[in-house]
């Protein structure tokens, strides 16, 4: 790996004795890993599985994208230093939580976790295309909970002010940590670039803390090494910001961040580091600050939603008799021709833009109501009526578009497994399962 100059001078000096051992892991792979959902009962192979120590849920090792275990939202695959700031964030039952800068999605899947069926996740990635594929990623980790968007930082912080319990900021920085998953980001680096990013992070970090509520958690992490973009960060948050740092538990191969690499101060020990050359994993920063302040307690948003016009309802009332055993819980949001379903955490978002909020459950098509494939993953099986086995044949041919034939005959919708594990729906019709697979996944 051919590493600038300028970089490999500046960790000589910065790191000294411990510098050769760190240079000497660009040339190393890159570690791998991944993460089961903990909501969904479907046992991994446990002796295909190697614990890390700090990620309740992840492993060590890779997870193939059209494997069943991914295509049904069981496990999300994730780079194990990368899960550690999950393990920090550790939201509480029932909190409102903001993910800034979320994109493709590793960590908010990993804080849904935590939040189960309760509290609200709110998800936002700037970048458009970036946007759809984090949407993509929580629908196939089927969460509930949540509201997806695609906004920049201000405007997030105009609409909420003081309205998050805890946020996340994983902030766009040098990755100079990923350089061994990425070596392509080598080439954006230069001297001057950590300092770059650590503006950019001053300017989301600044509205971050406009939409912290009193007494509420900041988590601030990057994937870089550069002092620049996170002592230093915490140092300034420190100084303009009424922040305590909260202490963070540390497992064998971390370390405690450096305050002589910013401005001294002692409490700059309370963040951690994760250097490859100490830990199987890549690079990372993570630091926890808590805002002074006494939380208050959440009162119900009030929505702008309005009751389903009867045809439309009759429609939806039809899908739910003939094709699930019960109707999904929560609030009926029409926009178009879709319908969602809200929880009932919901708070207002009419000043934002939103990609995905709360349950996709379908669309209305002249007269009929078709479910959204969001149904497969969020839902459990013994919610639909109808539920069936396909083998690996009829796996394949499915997720490529094809029909398949049945022995179960009638007219439904129904949800569709392989291995027990669910994976898309299907339309019934007279022995032949009608291909409802979204074209944007089919392999």
């Amino acid at each position: 790996m051919q590493l600038p100059e300028a970089f490999k001078e500046k960790y000589t000096r910065l790191l000294g004795d411990e510098a050769a051992a760190f240079l000497a892991t660009f040339e190393a792979p890159a570690e791998s890993g991944f993460r089961r959902d903990p909501a969904k009962p479907w046992p991994l192979d446990e002796s295909l599985t190697e614990p890390i120590p700090w990620s309740p849920w992840g492993y060590y090792g890779k997870v193939a994208g059209n494997d069943i275990d991914h295509v049904a939202g069981l496990v999300y695959s994730q780079e194990p230093s990368a899960q550690f700031v999950g393990t920090v964030a550790a939201p509480k039952s029932g909190e409102r939580v903001l993910d800034l800068c979320a994109a493709p999605g590793g960590k908010s899947t990993q804080l849904a976790c935590y939040l189960g069926d309760t509290g609200l996740l709110v998800s936002n990635e700037i970048n458009g295309p970036r946007s759809k594929v984090l949407s993509g990623n929580l629908e196939r980790w089927g969460t509930r909970q949540i509201l997806v968007t695609n906004n920049d930082p201000d405007t997030l912080a105009k609409a909420w002010p003081q309205m998050f319990d805890r946020i996340l900021v994983d902030a766009p920085c040098s990755g100079e940590g990923m350089f061994r998953k990425d070596p392509d980001a080598i080439q954006y680096w230069h001297a001057d670039y950590p300092a770059q990013c650590a503006e950019r992070q001053k300017q989301i970090l600044k509205a971050a803390v406009k939409m912290l509520a009193p007494g509420g958690t900041l988590i601030y992490s990057t994937c870089t090494f550069s002092p620049e973009e996170d002592e230093q960060i915490i140092a300034w948050l420190l100084a303009n910001n009424a922040f305590t740092l909260t202490p963070i538990k540390q497992y064998p191969g971390m370390e405690a961040g450096r305050p002589a690499w910013a401005d001294g101060n002692p409490e700059l020990a309370k963040t951690v580091r994760l250097f490859p050359h100490r830990l199987r994993g890549e690079g990372h920063f993570v630091a926890k600050l808590k805002l002074a302040g006494a939380p208050a307690s959440h009162q119900p948003a009030r929505l702008p939603l309005k009751p389903l016009a009867k045809p439309a309802k009759d429609e939806v009332d039809a899908f739910v008799a003939t094709s699930l055993t019960k109707q999904p819980s929560g609030l009926f949001y029409r926009h178009g021709d879709f319908l969602s379903i809200l929880p009932t955490t919901m708070i207002p978002f009419e000043h934002v833009k939103v990609v995905r909020a709360g349950l996709e459950l379908g669309s209305f098509r002249k007269k009929r109501f078709e479910p959204n494939h969001s149904l497969a993953t969020a839902l459990n099986p013994d919610d639909f009526q109808t539920v069936i086995e396909v083998d690996a044949d009829g796996y394949a041919r499915y997720r490529h578009g094809e029909t398949l034939p049945s022995k179960v005959s009638g007219k439904r919708f129904v949800l569709l497994t392989f291995e027990h594990k669910p994976f898309a729906i299907g339309k019934l019709v007279n022995g032949t399962i009608k291909n409802y697979y979204p074209k944007g996944l089919r392999v």
